[in-house]
Formats: C-alpha cells, structure tokens, sequence
C-alpha cells in the first residue's frame, strides 16, 4: 500500500520559519514528478510547488515564490518544502502529491493526512 506521511508543520509567527518532509513508502518516488499542495480552512486544495524525477527543475505558485524551496532526497525517498517568512495567508493543511501542476489532482487518493501549517501572531 502507498504511504504519503507528511511531518514539520506546526504553529509559528510571521517571519518564522518551517521545514516540511513527506516520506514515501511501497511507491516508486525516484520516478515521480512531485508537488506539495496546500489547503486552507473552507477552500479546495491549491497547488504550491513541483518538482521533477531528479530534483533538477522546480517550479513554484507566485504566491510562495522566493520564499519556499521544494527538494527531494530519492535516496531517502523523501520531499522536502523549506518555508521561510511565512505569513498568514500560508496557513493550510500541506500535502504531497504525486504529479505535477497538471496532474496532482488525479492522485488524490495516495495523498497523505497532511501536516498542519498556522501562522498567526
């Protein structure tokens, strides 16, 4: 059985930062695109970053863009979300997900239980 399993997340102050991981197990992560997405209390999920099979292109939402970096460790089959100046706005529940910006959504069910990000002074 696939297993996403998000940790990291936590309650911080504007300016703080985080560092999400997502441990991949009984799934070929080495061989997966991969993106974190994020979703805030009363909203649907929104895509957040992307990375490619071998770490080497990133993409990321402008909204995060400068201020969060995406890497992975497929020796440790993990995904990393480095959050720094957080703000309130970032508060949500974060996701890894399989795909990219166009196709996270249809892996819906390999999602983890997220980790819980807030932001509040």
């Amino acid at each position: 059985e696939v297993r996403l399993v998000e940790s990291g997340g936590g309650l911080v102050q504007p300016g703080d930062s985080l560092r999400l991981s997502c441990v991949a197990s009984e799934f070929s992560f080495g061989n997966w695109d991969m993106s974190w997405v994020r979703q805030a209390p009363g909203q649907g999920p929104d895509w957040v970053s992307e990375i490619n099979r071998d770490g080497g292109i990133t993409h990321y939402a402008d909204s995060v863009k400068g201020r969060f970096t995406i890497s992975r460790d497929n020796a440790k089959n993990t995904l990393y979300l480095q959050m720094n100046n957080l703000k309130p706005e970032d508060t949500a529940i974060y996701y890894c997900a399989p795909g990219d910006y166009t196709t996270y959504a249809m892996y819906v069910e390999l999602w983890g239980q997220g980790t819980p990000v807030t932001v509040s002074s």
